[in-house]
């Protein structure tokens, strides 16, 4: 029936804003956890800097959008209902995780809850294996690329400022700090609101409000004003296991993490490559870290975060599959 599946556009597209708002608290350790244990910046105001300039990045392009959009799924077997479930085992995931502090991926959860209700509704061979396998590459890779960044930029500031005395050059990187938090702030808007966007847009062409792929500016701007009011209801529990309890930071290796992060995620922004802002940036907090001594980082944090990279793809789409599965009987697949 047109009203129920108009109905259906609808709850789409609150939950996928729903969505942009939980990734935005959920996610904004990755902008700002760095800056607030260093002191750079106080939690407030980390928290309304961040959420500015996520909705400025979310707001630049929209080819990771492009890449969610059409690179998972064969459009034929896109339905509101597919897409309503897949968004909400992605905030359910979300929201699990929040709870207990863990920095999962917004990007692996959605990812993972689409996958789950396509295949509760046409099976595994409705999937683009090919965009998946490019996506998930992405999404492995950058973490070691995000780690091998930090270390090195960490190595290079240490020969660099061999010479000057650590309160001297911590005290200049507290300044320089704030720089590389905005950056990171930007980066992470340029990445993750580009999801719902993608989300959104392919529920309107499946509607038929859309004869092509496009992102219409009006999604735009509610994506990238969810994702900033997400951001700026802050999201304490993980800004305190990333910033506090994973490695212990000083502003240059706050510095170091938050340039090495954004450098990563602008670039693969920029080709439309959706990766998770989360790892990149806990990853480089590692290698960070590691230049201090292996001591020096909390592998039981470390282990706990990693645990939920692992599961959230698959947790995501069991919640995704099993919301299918229940829902479509009284709203229609």
């Amino acid at each position: 029936m047109p009203e129920v599946t108009l109905v259906l556009l609808v709850a789409v597209i609150g939950a996928a804003l729903l969505f942009d708002y939980i990734n935005g608290f959920h996610d904004t350790a990755n902008a700002i956890a760095t800056c607030v244990s260093t002191r750079a910046l106080t939690v407030r105001t980390a928290i309304f800097m961040a959420a500015g300039l996520n909705f400025l990045g979310a707001m630049i392009s929209t080819k990771v959008a492009a890449t969610i959009g059409k690179g998972i799924v064969d459009a034929n077997n896109i339905t509101q209902m597919v897409v309503l479930a897949g968004i909400l085992g992605a905030i359910i995931w979300n929201l699990i995780t929040w709870y207990y502090g863990l920095p999962s991926s917004s990007s692996h959860a959605i990812i993972g809850g689409l996958v789950g209700s396509v295949v509760a509704h046409a099976g595994s061979g409705a999937l683009h294996w090919a965009g998946l396998k490019k996506i998930i590459t992405v999404l492995i890779v950058s973490p070691i690329v995000g780690a091998f960044f930090g270390f090195m930029f960490m190595v290079g500031m240490m020969w660099a400022f061999r010479n000057r005395a650590p309160y001297n050059l911590n005290k200049s990187f507290r300044k320089l700090q704030i720089l590389s938090a905005a950056v990171m702030a930007f980066s992470h808007g340029t990445a993750d609101a580009q999801k719902s966007m993608g989300v959104i847009t392919m529920a309107l062409v499946s509607y038929g409000s859309l004869a092509t792929f496009e992102v219409p500016n009006w999604v735009k701007m509610s994506c990238a004003i969810a994702m900033g009011l997400g951001t700026a209801a802050g999201g304490w529990r993980i800004i305190k296991t990333v910033g506090h309890d994973f490695v212990k930071l000083q502003p240059v290796h706050g510095f170091c993490v938050e340039t090495a992060s954004a450098g990563v995620i602008l670039g693969a922004s920029a080709m439309g490559l959706p990766t998770s802002t989360t790892h990149v940036i806990t990853s480089s907090i590692l290698g960070v870290g590691l230049t201090k001594r292996i001591s020096a980082v909390n592998w039981g944090v470390a282990y706990r975060i990693v645990t939920a990279w692992v599961i959230t793809i698959p947790a995501s789409g069991f919640v995704g599959f099993v919301s299918y599965i229940v829902l479509s009987p009284f709203l229609g697949k």
